[in-house]
């Protein structure tokens, strides 16, 4: 066995899971497998108006009713999101597109197959945060990288300087402060478009 497959069926014990289902027999099927697995597993029905904050992973019965909240998960509280499928018409596939689920679960449930669909929903949510972060760093580098040309054109047009020299003034500055050039970019800007709007320097052009 991988030792990524290892680690996801190792990180199952413990799980914290919500099983948001009717206490029938096949919610009740669902909870006595989940706990074979090793998962901490609680029941709930009706859907409740928030997911508790030591929750992990949800399973969730997907309904037609159009005031049906799914779960959502933060940067500080990740959710891995299961949904429950009773059946397949228009109005169950919008509602399964609209939770972002990371796995599904069709009905009747059985005990085989919640061991695979629950590995490959906690990889998926793993995979997709690790998107998402990068992604995000990627925008905060652009942002930056946009910050400094910005803070070089207006260097260039006060002091009268080349694009080099005023990229060089900013980088001296956030050396000597030990910050980001970033940093020392945005107070250039700041300061332009304050001393702009108290009528020290020309209008500050907008960002």
């Amino acid at each position: 066995m991988k030792p990524g497959v290892r680690r996801l069926i190792e990180e199952l014990r413990g799980a914290r899971v919500l099983v948001i289902h009717p206490r029938d027999a096949e919610g009740d099927a669902l909870i006595d497998q989940l706990k074979r697995i090793g998962c901490n597993v609680r029941g709930v029905w009706p859907p409740p108006a928030a997911i508790p904050h030591d929750i992990d992973t949800v399973f969730q019965l997907i309904e037609t009713s159009d005031e049906m909240i799914f779960p959502e998960g933060t940067t500080e509280h990740p959710l891995t999101f299961i949904a429950i499928v009773d059946y397949e018409n228009p109005t169950i596939l919008k509602r399964l597109l609209d939770s972002n689920a990371h796995g599904v679960v069709n009905k009747p449930i059985r005990s085989f197959g919640i061991l695979s669909s629950l590995v490959l929903a906690r990889s998926l949510r793993g995979y997709t945060r690790r998107l998402e972060g990068k992604v995000q760093k990627l925008e905060e580098t652009l942002k930056a990288r946009r910050d400094v040309d910005k803070a070089v054109k207006i260097l260039m047009g006060l002091k009268q300087v080349g694009e080099v020299e005023a990229y060089e003034l900013i980088r001296a500055q956030a050396t000597q402060k030990r910050v980001a050039m970033a940093d020392i970019a945005i107070s250039i800007i700041n300061a332009q478009e304050t001393l702009g709007g108290l009528g020290v320097l020309d209008a500050p052009v907008s960002r």
